[in-house]
């Protein structure tokens, strides 16, 4: 299903969702290399967007990148001490970050709890990593040209670390601190959606029957404030990217054609 930028692709189970979106990943990464030298990419965390990485990682067509002309951001992170095995930086570097050969400086991390006193800091800090790496591109954007943005989703629609509801689903900035989050832990630092909007491409990665309910509801007409997927998309495509499982409430004039 396709409507105006929106793609809907339905798979198999989550095992398919990841290696379909590892081997995407590849031909956009090579495809803006060879258009402008660099890809930039934006990775997520939970257990879809790891398994992507680690598809990502045992793909035959891996090397067709070349890593050391990617730059890796993160949507959101836990305000946890750096190398915390909750943060998502740690669980892409297992499932990816480790096993390909990036350039250190093109690996951008969100500031952790012991490089930064607050989640407010984190956030102006990894603002200003972004504005400086778009300045650099000479990118005159307050963030860079993201190529992909790759998001999940929660059981009540958040993506990144936009909740239902919350401060961050309403701030009109590029990173926003998050306090007393739903989910644990409580402090996080987090894209906005006009970050995220600015990516050429936002993809949402959703698995499992649990979810089906929001990804329903940002398919048909909800608000990014009652469901903060609907308002997570890209400038020139958002893919949603389903399990069986996932897809299982949307509605049939939604769903793709057989």
């Amino acid at each position: 299903m396709t409507t105006g930028n929106r793609q809907l692709i339905v798979l198999r189970n989550a095992d398919v969702v990841a290696q379909y979106a590892a081997t995407r990943l590849i031909t956009v990464m090579v495809e803006a290399q060879s258009a402008r030298g660099l890809a930039s990419v934006v990775l997520t965390g939970g257990g879809i967007g790891t398994a992507t990485l680690t598809a990502l990682a045992a793909h035959p067509a891996r090397d067709a990148v070349d890593w050391g002309r990617v730059d890796v951001f993160w949507g959101d992170e836990r305000f946890v001490p750096a190398g915390d095995a909750d943060r998502n930086d740690r669980s892409a570097d297992t499932a990816l970050l480790e096993h390909v050969p990036l350039d250190p400086a093109r690996v951008h991390r969100i500031p952790a709890s012991d490089e930064l006193g607050s989640p407010e800091d984190g956030a102006r800090a990894y603002a200003e990593t972004l504005a400086d790496v778009a300045r650099a591109e000479g990118f005159g954007e307050p963030v860079p040209r993201f190529d992909v943005v790759l998001l999940g989703m929660g059981p009540e629609g958040h993506v990144a670390s936009i909740f239902p509801d919350t401060p961050a689903a309403h701030d009109a900035g590029v990173v926003v601190a998050v306090r007393d989050c739903p989910k644990p832990p409580p402090l996080r630092v987090s894209l906005t959606f006009p970050a995220i909007r600015a990516a050429a491409e936002v993809w949402l990665l959703v698995t499992t029957a649990q979810k089906a309910a929001p990804v329903a509801a940002a398919l048909s007409g909800a608000t990014p404030t009652e469901v903060p997927a609907a308002g997570a998309h890209g400038r020139l495509r958002t893919l949603f990217l389903l399990d069986h499982d996932a897809a299982g409430e949307v509605p049939v004039e939604l769903r793709p054609r057989a």
